[in-house]
């Protein structure tokens, strides 16, 4: 049986993950408050200040702790998967578009079960078991995040998810503050374990030859640079790979280079259409940078992070990026009713990748107008002592704030893929 969700285990996940860490569809609209260690990364659960550029979610597990292995051929320990009995994966995400002068025009989202290629996806921090290491039975804050991060993807590739014993949300509290540590259950190498067991068994048994995008946030992008850099780069499987995307992470490549560090033989994309390459970001708004120690988007002595902006693959601005917000209970415009569970907003953010001191990121720019009708900006910040917290920027949004762009992407990528692989 699914533990039971507190009040204040739920208070948490608005506090720390506030569902973007996760960002969840059921976000209430409030900027969420970091409680405790605001200086201290969320979902890098492994990472000392210097972390190698290839980085696990958790620490390597002592010589006596021995890890369960997990059988991917029960559908049960699958969040999303194609055929699976009430697929998460498969929920209503339409969308209302917010336009400047006020009107709005609703968007429907339609799945593509017949898809070229695949997606497997790795969830970040969202787990509010009271244990270290989370189980395999999926609750809200699983179906909450596939749902802001994955289901739109379905329109281009069929998703795979695997459930994970993840580093949980109260461990990464108790971490975080130096508090009370949450009672063991497991050993870190279960989240290991579980993403190479489904990876494994998604290649003998669900690939059949078809091309993968491997794609995870924070927590989840730990596990698949690990996989990855471990499994696919420079193996026989990259012939498989239409792209990784890492998401709110420091994907690390030597200065001035698109491939070399964090992986040997995987560039970073530069065009839409390139396939077997990585799109990687980090979120922070224009008019508050990454702090000096924040480590989303950080460089490690001779490598720099990398930074692909989905909206503007080749480089420079993007003016219309296409963004979905969580509804939340926000007025997006003056006497407007919104009943869809997403919002795109054109032309209220400018992005572009910019390298300032030891940090390459996403700069994220709201252009607020006082003659718009919209609201000037959806503040989905981490807060901390009542301003948004700069070590942590916009990661609780980073999906949403490419979403529509990935889609895009993620469509060319496909269309190349099929015509290489007829």
């Amino acid at each position: 049986m699914k533990r039971i969700i507190t009040a204040s285990a739920i208070a948490l996940a608005a506090a720390i993950a506030a569902a973007g860490c996760a960002f969840t569809a059921s976000y209430s609209g409030a900027a969420p408050q970091i409680p405790t260690a605001p200086t201290i990364s969320p979902t890098l659960v492994a990472q000392t200040p210097n972390p190698a550029p290839v980085a696990a979610p958790a620490p390597a597990p002592t010589a006596a702790a021995t890890s369960s292995r997990t059988d991917y051929s029960v559908p049960a320990n699958w969040l999303c998967r194609p055929g699976l009995a009430s697929n998460p994966c498969e929920v209503n995400i339409d969308a209302t578009i917010v336009k400047a002068d006020g009107s709005t025009t609703l968007e429907k989202f339609t799945g593509n079960p017949n898809a070229p290629i695949d997606c497997f996806y790795v969830y970040p921090t969202v787990s509010l078991d009271a244990f270290t290491q989370s189980d395999l039975v999926p609750g809200p804050e699983e179906f909450n995040v596939v749902k802001s991060q994955l289901a739109r993807l379905g329109s281009q590739c069929r998703i795979f998810a695997p459930m994970y014993r993840q580093f949980s949300l109260g461990a990464l509290r108790a971490r975080m503050s130096g508090g009370n540590a949450v009672p063991t259950r497991g050993t870190p190498a279960d989240a290991n374990n579980d993403v190479d067991d489904a990876w494994a068994y998604y290649l003998a048994n669900e690939n059949k030859g078809r091309g993968v995008v491997i794609l995870g946030h924070s927590q989840g992008s730990g596990q698949i640079m690990r996989l990855i850099a471990a499994k696919v780069d420079g193996k026989a499987d990259q012939a498989k790979l239409v792209s990784a995307i890492v998401m709110g992470f420091s994907l690390q490549v030597p200065k001035g280079k698109d491939v070399g560090g964090t992986f040997k033989n995987i560039s970073t994309c530069k065009t839409a259409s390139q396939t077997g390459c990585v799109i990687t970001f980090s979120s922070f708004r224009s008019n508050i940078p990454p702090a000096e120690k924040a480590m989303f988007g950080a460089g490690q002595g001779e490598t720099e992070a990398a930074c692909t902006n989905p909206a503007a693959l080749g480089g420079g601005k993007a003016t219309n990026p296409k963004a979905y917000w969580s509804t939340g209970d926000k007025t997006w415009a003056k006497g407007k009713t919104i009943s869809t569970p997403f919002v795109m907003t054109p032309g209220l953010t400018t992005t572009e990748c910019v390298k300032e001191g030891n940090h390459s990121y996403l700069k994220v720019t709201f252009n607020a107008d006082p003659a718009d009708a919209r609201i000037d900006d959806p503040a989905t910040d981490v807060m901390a002592a009542g301003k948004p917290d700069p070590n942590w920027g916009l990661h609780l949004n980073d999906a949403n704030i490419a979403m529509g762009d990935l889609v895009d992407i993620l469509g060319k990528q496909a269309a190349a893929w099929k015509a290489a692989h007829p």
